[in-house]
């Protein structure tokens, strides 16, 4: 039966909203430039609200947005809850639609583009130089080492090493042709540049049916280095679009504006700088509450300094004389639950300090007493004024929290251990229950299992620091392999347990990795952790494969075999480091040694269906044909939905000459996955096989328009266009694939027989010769300057290219042929 009575959450609202007292002056201009048109000269797009912890900053803005609302805008609030933009924009269309307006569009990215960061590795599988017209040695090599990164296991997030740069978005064209789209793509690779844009478009359609949409970030602090470049790149540039003039952004945080970033914002930018409350605004507060007695004001001024989280919390007690607020000996804590005269709410109200994030189970697990009770207390709880409800879970403000910890810390040193302890069994045994649900490749993808991990952890830390550290310091290793967001959060981790438990080399190091990720992102942190390890941490041996993965990346492959090798010295068993060496060595053309490792990750873990089709891409890779087919047809058995195995498996029976396996290989890939940029220009390669150029054509026309900016699909719609006598076509085709890839030797070699069927022979020698000089050995080009120098009249150059391409590729018949006929 449905009821229009309000909830407990709105009542608690409206007696907080109704005891609002202060910043008289900031609230009346926010409220005045509501009323100013955004064309007026006078209006404001942004707000920065600042000023030390315990001042008010959270209530002021959450006052903000209800005036905002009251002025009937659209409203979303965001504070350190999230530790990037997808997440943030993911909050943002919670509230957006608890609020009745649905952002769909950008809630489907957002879902594709948690799908897509579990989907990573599979759908960056590696992918192999094709025959003369395979992508250049430098490019395939950016490619390659990338996957490195990648981890090349179906684990969720152990790519994210490599994606955190740009170079990978630059120079791995053909990496991304094996995202199902080039969006697919840019979700992974750099999420902001697509779920941007549409967030601009639904806040410009919403912008129509609203008066104002107001943004509050608060903890600016905490989430500035991240959203604050961002921000600024939607607020004062097109980059992504329009930002509709209706939007106004109120962000919070402890530090003033950054001037070097916005100085050129300042007409259009409000600061409201927040100090503890005037005298006349605590006593309001305090006369709000009932508190009148000359000496009771007096003593909650004095022991206060007018912190508005602590006036409004000695507000709530009324205390009916000075002894009652507290006296100058007294700490922290008794000035905070002095008033509190019932010993079972007291002790509540401390044992709840202790979690970071307070929900009922937790609360449960530190509180003793009644199930009834219990509930009673925890309800009680949310109704103090040093207490915020974010997502569901409930936050002690630090003015009051630092003191609440210190106190039972000092106090009993060893109830504090137990407290923590039990906690962190608790945890602990919500996160095995998670695990039940999920393989264990699978838990680090899970973000409810990765908040279970961070709440048993830092229980752990502050139980017994010393003892806990090397295995969070593993954790914060692992988190590495998932992604600036979540090691962000592991880091913060190290960095508060430390200051909570008074651990001084927890707080040390944890502000030294802060430091590391913020100047040199993870790259940097991992260098800081292995230059920091003692020589025997258990964690050591994934640093260094990390690292490695990170010089793989960017195409220093000894330096990132060296480190492997350090890594399987440490640990022989570690399959990520076998697989990442194998990935690195074929890379470099050292099939023979990949498959050697990739016989190693097998014996490791042989049953994992991805490894047994990575060995049979290497083998395909190094044409050993029956060997390719048997190992990706196992694959496929496992693995029947594997796009990838099937492509793989179809060019593999194309090189081999049986086109009839490989279509069906390609159409069934195709029909698993539509948009497969590489399945459908590798199938253009079977049409070619089977003379239907216009097939050809039309693949690789579709494999382009999903992947523009795809250097070898360019030279390959050349190709096929320049062998059907469009080659004044096929020449824009091959100048793209030049820009995008200038030391592609195909390309050249291509544009110089399509210049020279064109009569450009002086310009088709200097792209042969270029071609050549990138690749010396390259018997098509050979062959094909051969022809140049023949129609130049050069018949003893002629002879000595179709010699040295002979003597290059003996098995290609037609360049013998060539030879004979000349």
């Amino acid at each position: 039966m449905g009821s229009s009575r309000p909830s407990m959450q709105e009542l608690i609202g409206r007696r907080r909203r109704a005891g609002f007292v202060g910043r008289v002056e900031e609230r009346a201009a926010f409220r005045r430039n509501l009323d100013l048109a955004p064309e007026d000269e006078r209006h404001r797009f942004l707000f920065h609200v600042h000023g030390d912890a315990g001042v008010g900053k959270t209530r002021l803005v959450r006052e903000l947005e209800q005036i905002a609302r009251e002025a009937g805008a659209l409203t979303a609030y965001v504070d350190e809850g999230v530790a990037g933009v997808p997440e943030a924009l993911m909050v943002m269309t919670r509230q957006f639609a608890g609020q009745g307006r649905r952002f769909k569009d950008l809630e489907r990215l957002l879902a594709a583009h948690r799908e897509r960061r579990h989907e990573a590795e599979a759908a960056l599988a590696m992918e192999g130089p094709d025959d003369r017209a395979g992508p250049s040695a430098g490019s395939l090599a950016v490619a390659r080492a990338a996957q490195v990164g990648l981890g090349m296991v179906p684990v969720a997030g152990a790519f994210a090493v490599a994606l955190d740069t740009d170079r990978l978005a630059q120079g791995a064209d053909r990496l991304r042709a094996r995202f199902r789209s080039q969006e697919d793509a840019q979700l992974v690779l750099s999420p902001e540049r697509v779920l941007t844009p549409v967030l601009l478009s639904e806040l410009a359609d919403a912008a129509d049916t609203v008066s104002w949409i107001v943004l509050l970030l608060d903890t600016y602090e905490r989430t500035g280095p991240f959203l604050d470049p961002w921000l600024h790149d939607v607020m004062t540039t097109d980059r992504y679009g329009a930002l509709p003039a209706n939007v106004v952004v109120v962000t919070s945080g402890q530090h003033p504006f950054d001037t070097a970033r916005w100085g050129s914002f300042a007409d259009f930018r409000t600061d409201l700088p927040l100090g503890p409350f005037t005298e006349a605004e605590a006593r309001g507060l305090l006369a709000d509450k009932g508190v009148r007695d000359e000496p009771v004001v007096a003593e909650v001024l004095r022991l206060t300094g007018g912190l508005p989280v602590l006036v409004s919390t000695l507000a709530e007690s009324g205390p009916v004389g000075p002894g009652e607020v507290g006296d100058p000996s007294a700490t922290a804590v008794d000035r905070f639950l002095k008033w509190e005269r019932d010993p079972v709410r007291r002790a509540a109200a401390l044992a709840a300090a202790l979690p970071r994030r307070l929900d009922e189970d937790a609360f449960r697990s530190v509180v003793d007493g009644p199930e009834d009770r219990v509930g009673t207390l925890f309800a009680w709880l949310r109704s103090m004024p040093f207490v915020s409800e974010r997502g569901g879970r409930l936050q002690y403000h630090d003015v009051v929290r630092a003191p609440m910890l210190r106190l039972q810390r000092l106090r009993s040193p060893q109830g504090w251990a137990e407290r923590h302890t039990r906690l962190a069994e608790a945890y602990g045994g919500r996160r095995a229950e998670a695990e039940a649900g999920l393989r264990p490749d699978e838990w680090w993808a899970d973000e409810g299992w990765r908040e279970l991990r961070l709440g048993e952890s830092y229980h752990l830390l502050c139980a017994r620091p010393r003892a806990a550290f090397p295995a969070v310091l593993a954790d914060v290793v692992t988190a590495c392999a998932h992604g600036d967001d979540v090691v962000r959060r592991w880091v913060r981790l190290l960095a508060e347990a430390g200051q909570d438990a008074d651990a001084e080399a927890v707080r040390t190091r944890g502000g030294e990795l802060s430091q590391a990720l913020a100047g040199g992102g993870l790259a940097e942190l991992i260098r800081l952790l292995l230059g920091r390890a003692r020589g025997d941490e258990p964690w050591r041996a994934t640093a260094w494969a990390l690292r490695a993965d990170a010089l793989a990346r960017d195409g220093a492959h000894e330096r990132a075999l060296e480190d492997y090798d350090r890594a399987l010295a440490l640990d022989p068993a570690l399959v990520r480091a076998h697989r990442g060496r194998a990935v690195t060595r074929g890379a470099a053309g050292d099939y023979e040694g990949a498959l050697a490792d990739l016989d190693r990750v097998l014996e490791l873990e042989p049953d994992n269906p991805w490894n047994v089709i990575l060995r049979g891409e290497h083998h395909r890779l190094a044409r050993h044909h029956d060997a390719a087919v048997a190992d990706l047809s196992e694959g496929i058995r496992r693995n029947p939905t594997s796009e990838f195995a099937l492509a793989s498996r179809g060019a593999a029976h194309e090189r081999h000459g049986d086109l009839d396996a490989a279509l069906a290989d390609f159409d069934h890939a195709l029909e698993l996955k539509p948009d497969y940029a590489w399945a459908l220009a590798r199938r253009g390669r079977v049409w070619r096989g089977l003379g239907d150029q216009a097939r050809r054509v039309a693949d690789l026309d579709r494999a382009l328009a999903l992947q523009p900016d795809w250097a070898w699909g360019r030279c390959e719609r050349g190709d096929a266009l320049r062998v059907t006598g469009r080659d004044a076509e096929a020449l824009a085709d091959y100048d793209r694939a030049l820009e995008l890839d200038p030391d592609y030797a195909s390309a050249y070699a291509s544009r110089g027989a399509s210049l020279s069927n064109l009569g450009r022979q002086d310009d088709a020698l200097t792209d042969l010769d270029r071609a050549l000089a990138l690749n010396p050995g390259y018997a098509w080009a050979l062959a094909m300057r051969a022809r140049v120098r023949r129609r130049l009249g050069d018949l003893p150059g002629m002879h000595a290219d179709l010699r040295r391409a002979v003597a290059a590729d003996p098995d290609t018949d037609w360049i013998r042929r060539e030879l004979a006929d000349t």
